[in-house]
């Protein structure tokens, strides 16, 4: 058990050694994800649609 404490306790040190981001800087951060998201998204199912229809055409 003193091993168990002793990692516990390890691991709330490093814990306080963290700097966590902002509010903004993660909201922020997010926007950016969901928009490069939504970016690929839109790009992958153009491209899909596309080459459906090109396939149609040929077969």
């Amino acid at each position: 058990m003193g091993k168990l404490q002793t990692f516990i306790n390890e691991v709330r040190e490093e814990l306080k050694k963290v700097i966590w981001p902002t509010k903004d800087a993660t909201i922020g951060t997010t926007a950016v994800v969901i928009a490069i998201c939504l970016i690929c998204a839109i790009y992958l199912g153009v491209v899909d649609y596309g080459l459906s229809k090109l396939t149609q055409f040929i077969y």
